[in-house]
């Protein structure tokens, strides 16, 4: 048997069953197990390599499902998932009737709350502590919050609601911070110390009775924690979380397992908010993710017999090509800048800060900052170019509309992974942004291949106005949009045939399953024409005039349906007067898989098969006139 303790964990709670000095060897099975399993299926790596032990250990101490343990952002939770009984999904892991690659209540009792996006968890876990305050329910709440996440604004407005929550610990996942020796056996002291049920007890015992004391006792209790304090400063540096109501627990190691076992035990009996400081290495175990921590953190199926670097922008894809386009477009461009948030490799950014570091700025998970900062270098004639996945420009709603639009700003949006995405699920999918770019009147473009991306960024970039906006998906271009080329103009028949009352509409990269759609159609005997729309907000001029010849319409797009593109062209085309049939084809929101994108079309009849399919259903139909 290649994992004979893993093996033994069938539930929550197998673990607690394992001997002490099991858990080292439990930890590496557990290790090497994800190394193997995610380089066959892809996924999030390095950060889950990074808290292996820590789960164990939170496993160990806590009563699950009881306890709830919130992880944010949620991509470090495969371990959490092997030690609720989850091991046989990993072989689906994030793929169509898999397991999830995040945490999901509806897959176990286990998992507290979805998390696909940070800075969430501790606001997630202060409302369960309170909620168990409120209906007197027993149970610790626990939040594992990498150091990432403190970037994020959200994570300090949670800090001043922790009051009187004595059932909340914060465990705060430091990946990059090393301690030196002397610091850390002086830590690691303190926190045994501190740790110990006895402190507690003589800690509450001492503070009632100098309180006690007429006229100066509660002033000796402030003295002696004035102290408390500055020495904690000198060592440790924890006043901040301190000063928010926490108490206060590290550095810990937090890849030893039996001390952290132990450490969580003790705290059981806790008189304040518990926050622990828990220092790890992301991607331990795994010496290329060691390395390159960035580059493992959410990779596809690789070969673990051949490594290479599994996923910085890929040579070929739509991120790289805005990258490389960007930064060309940098060099005559002098105020130009670039911003993201925490997605330098993943937008394909990391060509503009080589080429241009004075105007590049990560500013971290904060992408609400991303977009109001951009106003500010806007309002002072630079032209920022903000780079963000469209599932978290979300994040960014109001500064886009109080920040940017008011005042109509020259920021360029460039809106990455837009559309279906494969894998990560409902968390994850870019299917907003046209219908709430729409909602602000941000003009945008989706291009379909990289001629188009290209082409409209130099247009954006050079003879824009304004707030605007460019769309693309994740990954390559298809042969068929590549063969598109770029016209040049903001819409296009791409396949016309004589004499034809059918249209199909699309954009983006949807635009290759009614291109397909058109040659089935054909293939069945019916004719029908194919539109490509390159702005979408507002819709192009003409646009309407030249499809008002058809008798039905069918629009496609990978965006939901209320408020989306097609919703806005049916409604155009019917204020001029048109009566045809109008079919739509939109993403519903209300279930959504993790999936690669043909499945997903599949599943939101946005591929081929059901767009042709549907277009036959109704040339069976008798004409309304009849």
């Amino acid at each position: 048997m290649r994992y004979p303790l893993l093996s033994r964990i069938q539930r929550a709670g197998d673990v607690k069953k394992l001997l002490p000095e099991e858990l080292p060897v439990l930890c590496d099975e557990i290790r090497n197990f994800l190394i193997e399993s995610v380089s066959a299926t892809g996924g999030h790596l390095a950060s889950n390599l990074g808290v292996v032990e820590l789960t164990v250990a939170l496993h160990r101490a806590l009563q699950l499902p009881r306890d709830k343990i919130v992880f944010d952002v949620g991509h470090q939770c495969y371990t959490h998932k092997l030690l609720t009984g989850r091991r046989a999904g990993f072989a689906l892991l994030r793929q169509k009737d898999g397991i999830s690659g995040f945490p999901n209540p509806a897959e176990s009792d286990c998992d507290a709350f979805i998390a696909g996006h940070g800075s969430t968890a501790l606001s997630v876990a202060i409302g369960i502590a309170r909620a168990k305050k409120i209906k007197k329910e027993p149970g610790k709440v626990v939040a594992v919050i990498g150091d990432g996440a403190f970037t994020g604004g959200m994570v300090y407005e949670g800090m001043n609601n922790i009051a009187m929550l004595n059932n909340l610990i914060v465990i705060l996942n430091d990946n990059k911070m090393s301690i030196s020796k002397n610091v850390g056996e002086i830590a690691n002291y303190l926190t045994r110390l501190r740790t110990d049920p006895k402190y507690f007890h003589a800690k509450a015992q001492m503070e009632t009775a100098l309180e006690s004391i007429p006229l100066v006792g509660s002033g000796v209790v402030r003295m002696l924690q004035g102290g408390k304090q500055v020495i904690r400063r000198g060592i440790y540096h924890s006043t901040m979380f301190e000063e928010m109501g926490f108490q206060y627990i590290g550095p810990v190691d937090g890849h030893d397992v039996l001390q952290l076992s132990q450490m969580f035990r003790n705290l059981q009996e806790q008189t304040a908010p518990l926050f622990i400081h828990v220092v790890t290495k992301k991607g331990k175990g795994f010496k290329p993710a060691e390395e390159n921590p960035g580059e493992y953190h959410g990779v596809s199926a690789f070969d673990l017999n051949h490594i290479t670097n599994p996923e910085v922008s890929p040579k070929d894809s739509f991120s790289t090509c805005f990258g490389s386009k960007l930064s060309e477009l940098g060099n005559s461009c002098r105020e130009l800048c670039a911003i993201t948030a925490a997605m330098k490799y993943g937008t394909g950014l990391q060509y503009y800060k080589h080429d241009h570091p004075e105007r590049f700025f990560d500013v971290g998970m904060a992408e609400q900052h991303a977009v109001t900062f951009a106003g500010g270098l806007a309002s002072q004639g630079l032209l920022p170019v903000v780079a963000i996945y469209s599932t978290f420009f979300q994040r960014a709603y109001d500064q886009m509309i109080h920040d940017v639009c008011l005042m109509q700003l020259n920021v360029i949006f460039a809106v990455d992974r837009a559309g279906l995405v494969p894998n990560d699920g409902e968390t994850h999918q870019g299917i907003y942004d046209p219908a709430f770019f729409s909602q602000m009147r941000i003009e945008t473009y989706s291009p379909a291949n990289y001629a188009e991306l290209e082409y409209w960024l130099t247009e954006l970039v050079q003879h824009g106005k304004g707030p605007r906006a460019i769309r693309y998906p994740r990954g390559e271009e298809k042969p068929s949009m590549s063969a598109l080329g770029c016209s040049g103009n903001l819409f296009d028949f791409i396949d016309k045939q004589t004499d034809s009352d059918i249209a199909l509409v699309s954009y983006g990269a949807e635009t290759e399953e009614a291109l397909a759609a058109c040659d089935l159609l054909l293939q069945k005997g019916v004719r029908a024409d194919c539109c490509k729309l390159v702005r979408i907000v507002p819709l192009p001029d003409g646009i309407c005039q030249a499809l008002s010849q058809y008798k039905t319409i069918l629009f496609a797009e990978e965006c939901v349906q209320d408020g989306g593109v097609g919703q806005q062209l049916c409604f155009a085309l019917q204020q001029t007067g048109w009566q045809g049939r109008f079919l739509l084809h939109a993403v519903d929101n209300r279930h959504l898989l993790h999936a690669n994108v043909p499945q997903l079309r599949k599943d939101q009849e946005l591929d081929a098969a059901s767009l042709a399919g549907h277009i036959l259903s109704v040339c069976m139909q008798p004409d309304k006139e009849n």
